[in-house]
């Protein structure tokens, strides 16, 4: 009886030290930046869904394999409409969307835009099931601003993982080997299965559609990237009517020209792009641009030149090829641009009407 009035004691002075401590603010409440996490966690898990792709192999016998892949999407209207990567859906012959309440639905194919690794899919499910998530605004995005990221890692649940902006206006290549622009850089935890899930503010907004990571072992190292919400605002409205993006085309293959090439063939200038054909019949080809007409070995690699050298397009600096593809892509089909080139070591001025670029649909 006495050790039990001991223990007792012992117990009811550790309550009246920890109420003491807690009255003192000791003992820790939920901190301002844990209460946001949470509810933006809590509101904003029930419209990002998981997104699974069945797409059809050939093993050794040629016979058809059935293989899934998973990854994250956005809920962005109540008419069921979800964004997505379009790396997540790429030739999947059946798509299965999972909403936060574990109902799974069929979905169909609205749009993809491959250059910008985009795509939008549709679930016909009733509408107390879709929770739009609000569309931020990434112009006004800072460095060392906190983000949030909602995914589906390695398929597992719902998972939230936060951190920063590390840098903004990062370049790097989609899949189909297009310059992805402007993309966010983030050290919020993207591993496989976050693609197309949300990189949200701290008022619950997507900011960006998280896409890739560079990584040595294929898991986050702290380095993800997410394309910026106004791109998909922009193209979001061409998907959906008619479920692909319209781009402005040349008709032109280009390389860039580096000053050890440019010394070698003694050009005038150092940098530019090199045009190494044109398509017949196609805006450079009646715009009466020159391809290539000899190879030179640069190293191990072969190299076509004697084209156009390409150096502004209206009055705008053309260093590399990136720098024409991304000037021309920021026109539309129908637009006249003025090309500075060139041609047997002389000026021109050329002037090339764009048309829209030719497409493969897989819809």
């Amino acid at each position: 009886m006495f050790r039990f009035r001991i223990k007792r004691l012992a117990f009811l002075a550790l309550v009246s030290i920890l109420i003491g401590l807690w009255g003192q603010g000791k003992v820790q409440a939920l901190t301002d930046d844990e209460k946001n996490n949470i509810s933006i966690y809590q509101k904003a898990s029930l419209s990002v869904v998981n997104v699974i792709s069945t797409v059809i192999t050939r093993d050794f016998f040629l016979n058809a394999i059935p293989r899934e892949g998973s990854g994250s999407g956005s809920i962005i209207d109540a008419r069921g409409h979800v964004l997505t990567n379009d790396h997540v859906i790429r030739d999947a012959k059946k798509l299965e969307v999972t909403l936060a309440d574990g109902s799974k639905w069929p979905a169909a194919l609205v749009g993809t835009d491959p250059d910008n690794d985009l795509a939008v899919i549709k679930i016909e499910a009733p509408a107390d099931k879709l929770k739009p998530l609000p569309l931020g605004d990434s112009q006004r995005l800072q460095v060392g601003q906190k983000v949030l990221a909602i995914g589906n890692p390695f398929g597992l649940g719902l998972t939230l993982t936060t951190g920063i902006i590390s840098s903004l206006g990062r370049n790097i290549r989609s899949e189909v080997g297009t310059m992805i622009e402007d993309l966010i850089q983030t050290d919020a935890s993207i591993n496989p299965g976050n693609s197309g899930g949300p990189l949200l503010n701290s008022e619950g907004e997507i900011i960006g559609i998280n896409t890739a990571i560079v990584s040595p072992t294929g898991a986050s190292v702290g380095i993800g990237f997410a394309i910026p919400v106004n791109t998909a605002k922009r193209i979001i409205p061409q998907l959906i009517a008619k479920g692909y993006v319209t781009y402005p085309w040349a008709g032109a293959s280009v390389q860039p020209l580096f000053p050890e090439l440019a010394k070698v063939l003694k050009l005038k200038v150092e940098r530019g792009a090199m045009v190494i054909e044109v398509t017949p019949g196609g805006p450079a080809d009646k715009a009466g641009l020159r391809g290539g007409n000899r190879q030179v070995q640069a190293g191990n690699v072969q190299l076509t030149v004697g084209g156009d050298v390409i150096t502004q397009v209206d009055q705008h600096e053309v260093k590399d090829a990136d720098d024409l593809i991304k000037l021309i892509r920021e026109r539309k089909p129908g637009d006249v641009a003025v090309l500075k080139v060139l041609r047997d070591e002389q000026f021109k001025e050329v002037k090339i009407t764009l048309q829209e670029r030719p497409r493969t649909t897989r819809r």
